[in-house]
């Protein structure tokens, strides 16, 4: 049996920044998590993390070892410490196996899938929620592995924002909205989604102005702690990005909900007002998306976990909602 390290060639990572320079399985680097101490541990999980290869392997060996293990209340031991693959071409792709622990003492466990024995594309999603130790691939001696097929030819989509979008809380993590719309438009992404802790601080932007984007989505709503919180960053936030890539295509979200209330329709007239006043300063890169729309008028109420958090309907609803937007502002990219 021949077996490959995920940082053995021709394997590749993809949705970790700057992995392919660093070597780390991280999504913030030190200095960042330094200055936003809230993020020292959610900035080394990496939520949309995917190891890609191609092999005409009809069996193919996974063993993942985490560093740790944190049971989340809202979601189980498949969908926050366990790894989904797809087989084929990215638009259509289809689901091909998981890999998870046998409980919730195991930090190093082992699973397989099948395939045909065409050389085809593999992506796995790895584990949402934990720290990665390692990733060990294993296929028959006179397998071909070889590297994926690449993404389209446009710059990775960036999406910051909370629990959400870091794909709380989907049964699959290959199912959260921006996994979803990966596959569907075969681009590359990187999900700065955290729990509980996007407060739009301007440490995170600078951050993101460093990576190389095609398409910068942001939605904290969620996670602003109230009102004045919000109108005190959610402006500043979209600066701070503007100034630093005065061409590059933004979405600005509002929170993904039902029905609003007072205080949601207050939060959603702040990110509005952030869009509007990009507008009237000319501004021909920018959109809004209504998050009350999301889950449509018919059965939306089962469209959540708890009334906040989107199950897979939920996260489907979204991706087809955002995709019309999110294509319009690649192919400004791509015009570039």
């Amino acid at each position: 049996m021949k077996t490959y390290s995920f940082r053995d060639n021709p394997l590749r990572i993809f949705g970790v920044v700057d992995f392919d320079k660093t070597g780390k399985f991280e999504r913030l680097p030190d200095a960042v998590r330094e200055a936003i101490p809230t993020l020292s541990f959610l900035g080394r999980r990496c939520p949309g993390a995917r190891l890609c290869f191609r092999t005409n392997a009809e069996k193919v060996n996974v063993t993942i070892e985490l560093e740790t293990f944190s049971p989340d209340k809202g979601m189980s031991i498949f969908a926050a410490q366990s790894a989904f693959v797809f087989v084929g071409e990215r638009p259509v792709s289809r689901y091909a196996g998981l890999i998870a622990p046998n409980d919730y003492s195991e930090k190093k466990y082992s699973g397989s899938f099948t395939k045909s024995c065409e050389t085809e594309d593999v992506t796995i999603y790895l584990p949402r929620n934990e720290v990665i130790s390692d990733i060990r691939i294993e296929v028959d001696d006179g397998a071909l592995v070889e590297a994926p097929t690449p993404y389209r030819h446009v710059k990775p989509i960036v999406y910051y924002g909370s629990s959400i979008t870091e794909g709380g809380c989907s049964c699959n993590h290959s199912n959260a909205y921006n996994a979803i719309l990966s596959r569907w438009l075969n681009v590359d992404y990187y999900n700065l989604g955290f729990s509980g802790n996007a407060r739009g601080e301007l440490a995170m932007a600078d951050f993101i102005n460093g990576i190389d984007m095609s398409v910068f989505v942001y939605d904290y709503d969620h996670n602003a702690p109230n009102v004045a919180h919000l109108e005190n960053t959610h402006e500043p936030f979209f600066k701070r990005i503007r100034e630093a890539h005065p061409n590059l295509p933004i979405l600005m979200m509002s929170r993904p909900k039902c029905r609003y209330n007072e205080q949601d329709r207050a939060r959603r007239e702040i990110i509005r007002a952030t869009y509007e006043h990009a507008l009237a300063a000319g501004d021909k890169r920018v959109r809004f998306l209504d998050g009350e729309t999301f889950f449509g008028t018919v059965d939306s109420d089962l469209c959540t976990v708890d009334g906040i958090h989107p199950n897979d309907l939920g996260f489907y609803r979204m991706a087809k909602v955002i995709r019309p937007t999110l294509e319009e502002l690649i192919g400004m990219a791509e015009g570039q």
